[in-house]
């Protein structure tokens, strides 16, 4: 235990600035679940509205510190290309593919 009084006032502000960071923190996990339960559901609305709001929970987690610039900008990239590849799926992909058919190749012999 701190018996100094600036180390007693340090561990006080210790305790505060742990408490935010672990409610941005919580904040950031539950905006990132929700992105990919939207995304997993296949939902591009849904997906495209939660995204912007994990963005805007990122940019916040950056700027109080409780989170790195890069490792946003990381999550935000890889984000946005999962929602992008659920606007360019089409229902035809969805469809099992038909099985192709090819032609019997023709054997060649060797000469004696």
């Amino acid at each position: 235990m701190a018996n100094h009084v600036s180390s007693l006032k340090r561990a006080r502000q210790t305790e505060t600035k742990t408490a935010v960071n672990r409610s941005n923190k919580s904040k950031l996990r539950g905006s990132l679940r929700i992105l990919r339960e939207a995304i997993a559901s296949g939902d591009l609305k849904t997906a495209t509205a939660q995204y912007r709001a994990t963005v805007s929970v990122l940019d916040k987690s950056v700027q109080k510190g409780s989170l790195h610039g890069n490792t946003a900008s990381r999550y935000k990239s890889r984000l946005n290309a999962r929602v992008k590849a659920i606007a360019t799926k089409t229902p035809a992909t969805d469809k099992p593919a038909k099985a192709k058919t090819t032609k019997p190749k023709a054997v060649k012999t060797a000469k004696a």
